[in-house]
């Protein structure tokens, strides 16, 4: 098992170990003696950093727990001197180990707070790049609620609590009060770390069921192998960010610490620039989006009548000018630039405003487009014809026996008479 210097240690990001294993394939990757890398476990995600030996420095680029409970530091390049029995100096990324303590002691904080404000215990923690969450275990979670508990989180914060980190058996966590206790290991398994849903328990010293435990003073108890702050004041502050219904409850996304800080900032000046757009208060722009979206609608709705309008107007005229064959009128047209659904529509208006249409369209750009139909009751399979059309063009399409579609390749791989000798072609077989 390699010793895991950072269960008593969060802040310590340097270190001096020698290799004790050293894997080329599948990808570089150093086994330690010991390490202050942190793994990804129970929803922390893992360290950086660089390792090296004075003449040569590597870095780090993720850290993953072994079956057996080693640890193994995976490289971004292959060592040219590292081996067995190297010594190494490893420095630890500080800034994204500070950033994951201020996440993770935040979350044990705010789960508390949805513990002890409502009966809603935690039952999974996930840390991203950009955002952590926690998934509680309630049917229903109020605007009110959250806010409630995300003042009391900060309360704490401010407050600059202790975080104290202790190691007790199971007999004695038992009778401690635990937020929530991990269950009981498989004595006859390896020994990893124990990993809790929401966070890492940890094992430490020769017992075998021995649990580390982060203690808030006065407010949180908690087994958890995870890196932590000293002080709650360290995390800085927490900033609920979302909240949505998820199959097992209910999911909080926050952020902590410099995150929060750099999220707000990120926020306020997003707000400012929407306000300088519509020359608005930065309170007042939700009122302004929601106006510009009413208008949006207004002028979508008007723009649908219009297109309706001018489609059946169009329509008309193209009856109007084709001749009665046998009874029925053949309209084949290709127009320059239309797109799809305004080659429906005109179709859709033809075959309704006569009983004896038969719509032959298609369009050269944006996207070459073809669209046959018949009114009801004409008795050609306009599915059909515009399959074997779309075999000229190297196309695809298809449809029903009075309506179809299809598209062919980009505008730039068709010569521009093609359209129009395959529309041609079609409405040879179109027998009037």
């Amino acid at each position: 098992m390699t010793d895991r210097l950072y269960y008593h240690d969060s802040f310590l990001y340097t270190l001096d170990a020698e290799v004790i294993e050293f894997y080329e394939t599948p990808r570089p990757a150093l086994i330690l003696d010991r390490t202050a890398f942190y793994p990804t476990s129970g929803g922390q995600v893992f360290d950086t950093g660089v390792v090296s030996t004075g003449k040569e420095k590597l870095r780090v680029i993720e850290v993953a727990d072994a079956e057996d409970g080693r640890i193994v530091h995976y490289l971004e390049a292959a060592p040219k001197e590292i081996k067995p029995g190297s010594k190494i100096h490893a420095q630890i990324d500080a800034t994204r180990r500070r950033d994951h303590m201020q996440q993770h002691t935040g979350q044990h904080v705010l789960s508390a707070a949805f513990v002890r404000l409502f009966s809603s215990p935690t039952v999974s923690f996930h840390m991203g790049d950009d955002y952590c969450s926690i998934d509680l275990d309630t049917p229903a979670l109020t605007k009110t609620q959250v806010e409630e508990a995300e003042r009391l989180a900060n309360e704490i914060i401010l407050e600059n609590r202790p975080v104290e980190i202790r190691f007790v058996s199971r007999e004695e966590a038992v009778t401690l009060g635990l937020r929530k206790l991990p269950p009981p290991k498989n004595l006859d398994a390896p020994e990893p770390a124990l990993s809790l849903p929401e966070g890492p328990a940890g094992v430490a010293g020769p017992g075998r069921d021995e649990l580390r435990i982060i203690n808030i003073k006065d407010f949180d108890l908690t087994a958890c192998g995870g890196t932590h702050v000293n002080q709650t004041g360290q995390i800085g502050c927490i900033l609920i960010r979302k909240t949505e219904k998820v199959r097992q409850g209910w999911r909080v996304e926050f952020v902590a610490g410099q995150r929060a800080v750099a999220t707000a900032r990120r926020d306020f000046a997003t707000l400012t620039e929407s306000a300088a757009l519509f020359s608005a208060h930065l309170y007042d722009v939700p009122q302004q989006v929601r106006k510009s979206l009413e208008e949006i609608r207004t002028l979508r709705k008007r723009h649908e009548q219009s297109l309706e309008e001018l489609a059946e107007a169009q329509a008309a005229g193209l009856l109007a000018e084709t001749p009665e064959t046998n009874g029925r009128k053949l309209i084949v047209r290709t127009f320059a630039e239309r797109d799809m659904n305004s080659l429906k529509l005109l179709a859709q208006k033809l075959t309704r405003l006569a009983p004896n249409a038969i719509a032959l369209l298609a369009s050269q750009s944006p996207q070459p487009s073809l669209v046959f139909a018949q009114s009801p009751g004409q008795p050609f399979d306009m599915g059909a014809l515009l399959k074997q059309t779309m075999q000229k063009l190297n196309g695809r399409g298809g449809g029903s026996k009075d309506f179809a579609q299809g598209g062919a390749a980009s505008p730039s791989a068709l010569p521009a008479e093609a359209l129009p000798a395959a529309l041609d072609d079609a409405a040879r077989n179109i027998t009037l």
